[in-house]
């Protein structure tokens, strides 16, 4: 039988999945704290996206003053299959008329809510490995710091992804609309995927440094600087530490194809169903959706600790 440092971390993640699912604790806790920061950051969207959607409308809610017909909110698949560029003209012209209104409220709410993520995350990370493994430390500056540089590199991601996807419209549709050509849709997608899972999967060979610095930093009582030289001198631990990374981005990825499935399952049943009913249904999905996540969050937590206990005092 191999030990668990001689098994591959795929095979001993699984073992980390089995630990994870006795624990309830841990999940429970990882859920608490990100809802606590969630639920009353969602409310605190929904109310400044409701007070830009009433400015922009005169105070109606009504959306054919933003271009938007009776006809397209009712099908806007249908609508979009139909005519991609007509569907497309409107939801720009929606956005360009009620941009101005959610500029005005992002300028604090943003720097509001993400100051607010990287204190939550922070604690909630510390509250979370602490309940798992007795023996780490507490930094939970040093945390709100790796955060926050987290949030930096995700955020230049994010901006690279953005300014992808502009080059790409350039490339299919709006230059050759400029040459009175037809667009190409085709070409645009193709871009859209490549980039989105080329982004996807480099974020997955990065993003582990992100969740191994904070716990070598509770693990080893160390500060922002020394977790981080820490995290990228682990010697044969990476490779194994960027395969759960990447194992999870594909789980990641299939739990929100299947959240998209189910969400679609009742569709072809709707001359029989209500609106209340999907708008339960959808919940529903979400949730389960939302909790699963959270618990893949809290087992990626705990391979990394585990492969860190198992490789401690051997190569690394």
């Amino acid at each position: 039988m191999p030990t668990p440092a001689q098994s591959r971390p795929t095979q001993s993640f699984v073992h980390t999945l089995s630990a994870t699912w006795s624990r309830p604790s841990l999940t429970v806790l990882e859920v608490a704290w990100r809802w606590a920061f969630g639920i009353p950051a969602a409310a605190l969207i929904f109310f400044q996206a409701r007070t830009a959607l009433l400015a922009a409308t005169a105070g109606t809610l009504d959306p054919a003053r933003l271009g938007l017909d009776r006809t397209f909110l009712n099908d806007p698949v249908g609508a979009l299959s139909a005519d991609p560029l007509g569907a497309a003209a409107k939801v720009a012209t929606a956005i360009a008329t009620i941009e101005p209104y959610l500029a005005h409220f992002a300028v604090w709410l943003v720097p509001l809510l993400l100051s607010a993520w990287i204190i939550a995350s922070a604690l909630g990370r510390t509250i979370v490995l602490r309940r798992a493994d007795s023996t780490t430390h507490t930094r939970l500056f040093t945390l709100v710091v790796l955060q926050a540089i987290r949030a930096g590199a995700l955020a230049a991601v994010c901006f690279v992804w953005f300014r992808g996807m502009i080059s790409a419209d350039t490339l299919a549709i709006a230059g050759p609309l400029a040459h009175n050509q037809d667009p190409n849709l085709i070409l645009y997608c193709a871009c859209a995927i490549v980039l989105t899972l080329g982004l996807f999967t480099a974020w997955g060979f990065v993003s582990w440094i992100f969740t191994i610095a904070p716990l070598l930093a509770m693990l080893r009582n160390q500060g922002v600087g020394a977790s981080l030289r820490a995290a990228f001198t682990l010697g044969p631990l990476k490779g194994r530490l960027i395969e759960i990374n990447l194992v999870l981005g594909v789980v990641k990825i299939a739990l929100l194809v299947l959240a998209m499935v189910f969400s679609a399952t009742p569709l072809p049943f709707e001359s029989v169903t209500t609106p209340a009913f999907l708008a339960w249904w959808w919940a529903g999905v979400t949730l389960i959706y939302l909790l699963w996540s959270d618990f893949f969050h809290v087992a990626r937590l705990l391979g990394y600790l585990a492969l860190w206990r198992a490789y401690q005092g051997s190569e690394i």
